[in-house]
């Protein structure tokens, strides 16, 4: 019988990018685990329609 050193494993850990909404009608940003938590997807002011905020950077291409 041979035991497993449970040690010898190594979890790498894992990145998780949190996204973040805002609301449609009062501007207020919630993260997708806050989300997550409630029982329906609605903003406090009640309002159900989200938008993803996007992100500050700034893409550039260069032409071909």
């Amino acid at each position: 019988m041979v035991e497993e050193d449970s040690d010898s494993v190594e979890e790498t850990p894992v990145e998780t990018f949190d996204v973040i909404y805002s609301c449609l009608r009062c501007a207020t940003n919630v993260s997708n685990t806050e989300l997550s938590r409630l029982p329906e997807i609605k903003c406090i002011c009640g309002f159900r329609v989200f938008t993803k905020v996007r992100p500050p950077v700034v893409k550039t291409i260069k032409a071909i």
